[in-house]
C-alpha cells in the first residue's frame, strides 16, 4: 500500500463583520481565503504560544521567594533614592 499524501481538513465558516474584515487584512498580501485563514490560524497559534510561556515564567517568578525578597530590598532602595512628596 502506497501513502498518497494527508487529505486537507475542510472548514465551513460564517464571518461576522469583523471577521471579514480581519480576513481582508490579512488577504492584502495577495492570499487566497484559504491562504489567509491558514496564516491568521499560525499567527494566532504562535502568538497564544509565547502568551503561555510568558505566563508560566511570571508564575515561576511569582513562586520563587529568593527573587520575591531581592525585588522586596531593590523597592526599598529606590524608596530611599526617590525626592520626598514636598520636594
Amino acid at each position: 500500500m502506497r501513502y498518497i499524501g494527508r487529505v486537507a481538513r475542510s472548514l465551513h465558516v460564517r464571518l461576522d463583520d469583523a471577521s471579514e474584515a480581519a480576513l481582508e487584512v490579512v488577504r492584502s498580501d495577495g492570499l487566497t481565503d484559504s491562504e489567509a485563514v491558514r496564516t491568521a490560524l499560525r499567527e494566532a497559534a504562535a502568538r497564544r504560544r509565547l502568551c503561555s510561556v510568558i505566563r508560566e515564567e511570571v508564575r515561576q517568578l511569582a513562586a520563587d521567594d529568593l527573587d520575591r525578597e531581592e525585588m522586596r530590598v531593590v523597592r526599598e532602595q529606590m524608596s530611599e533614592l526617590a525626592p520626598s512628596p514636598g520636594d
